[in-house]
């Protein structure tokens, strides 16, 4: 009996899973969800390639003036500077020599170091 009451039960719940609007909701979830992974996954992807090719902390001591040049804010005159200035003990000097703005400082200094 108790069996009999059991098997019932799950015959009920399996018929009030398959709802074919249940159904198509369930699928277009997982088609919703599918596409979102996809574009997480080429964005996981590019960020790879970006981290496999970017070459490290740009050396002020010895990065040609066109390597300067393309850190965020440094324009080509303050490129000149920092070539000019050489050599520096630490990245703080371009800040404290006045080549540099704190702010310009602050935007690039984990892009840059000393050798």
């Amino acid at each position: 009996m108790k069996a009999m009451l059991a098997l019932s039960a799950c015959a009920l719940l399996l018929a009030g899973c398959y709802d074919p609007n249940n159904t198509r909701s369930l699928q277009q979830h997982t088609a919703d969800a599918t596409a979102a992974a996809k574009r997480s996954a080429g964005a996981i992807a590019r960020g790879v390639v970006e981290g496999l090719t970017r070459r490290g902390p740009t050396d002020i001591n010895k990065a040609s003036e066109k390597d300067l040049a393309q850190l965020p804010s440094v324009t080509p005159a303050q490129a000149r500077a920092i070539i000019a200035g050489r050599p520096y003990d630490n990245t703080s000097q371009l800040v404290k020599r006045r080549i540099l703005t704190k702010a310009q400082y602050e935007k690039i200094r984990a892009q840059i170091g000393v050798n």
